[in-house]
């Protein structure tokens, strides 16, 4: 079977499925895992699917491309971020309610938990479209769709989520420091990343070392909002040890 015939049946099973893994078209084509991964590369750079970890999925419902923001951000430092998610997937158990917001460091999780009996919480549309399907439950938040983002905000999605109790929230930001908090570049994201934090039990902040004492232009919260921060193998060991002498726990990619 050569490409165009793969390529074919790949986008009619990421049309209908939402999304798929590798091991499923391997399966299907009767195909190499480097044949496929090849194939979805390929057909990610002509803007016909979305490339994820492990396999791909639908640029949206209306088959539109993914907003470049969202898709050059998912995109961004995307082994760090797999790691990360991997180690945070670790601490959801069955019977969870957890908050995911529309980062796509967060993004990365989904490959991790479709498996776990839990709820997820979330305003984000490519986390709905990677978990649909799954055995996870999901809860939509709704309000005014950001078309760049993907992810509902407004006073609707806040009055949403405050109507929620979690027991954790996993939320990701464009930059932490020891003096400023959490910044973000995007007031209506980090109000509902903010909300979500205030209706969780247990506050996980997923962010890759580029990102520590690093500061973008809105404050938003103090660190004392966050109990762990997961972060990736080539965070200074230095300026970690000062965020766990602020009270919080660490866990680094080994």
């Amino acid at each position: 079977m050569n490409f165009q015939e793969r390529k074919q049946i790949i986008l009619k099973l990421v049309e209908e499925k939402g999304s798929v893994h590798a091991k499923e078209l391997m399966a299907a084509l009767n195909a190499s895992e480097i044949t496929i991964r090849r194939d979805l590369s390929a057909l990610a750079d002509k803007g016909l699917v979305f490339r994820t970890h492990g396999g791909a999925m639908r640029c949206d419902l209306a088959k539109d491309p993914e907003p470049v923001s969202f898709k050059g951000k998912a995109t961004q430092n995307q082994d760090q971020k797999t790691y990360i998610c991997e180690i945070a997937a670790k601490f959801i158990k069955d019977g969870d309610v957890i908050y995911l917001d529309c980062g796509s460091t967060v993004f990365q999780i989904c490959q991790f938990i479709k498996n776990k009996k839990i709820k997820v919480i979330t305003n984000s549309l490519p986390i709905l479209y990677e978990l649909i399907g799954t055995g996870v439950s999901i809860s939509l938040i709704g309000g005014e769709v950001d078309h760049e983002r993907q992810a509902a905000h407004g006073k609707t999605a806040l009055d949403q989520i405050g109507k929620y109790q979690a027991n954790k929230a996993f939320i990701s930001t464009d930059g932490i420091s020891i003096a400023k908090g959490l910044t973000s570049k995007s007031e209506i994201e980090s109000e509902t990343a903010l909300c979500m934090t205030k209706n969780a039990d247990e506050v996980f902040l997923l962010i890759d070392s580029t990102k520590l004492e690093r500061d973008s232009f809105l404050k938003f919260a103090p660190i004392s909002i966050i109990n762990s921060l997961i972060t990736d193998q080539y965070a200074n060991d230095d300026i970690l040890k000062k965020y766990h002498q602020a009270g919080i726990k660490i866990y680094k990619q080994s």
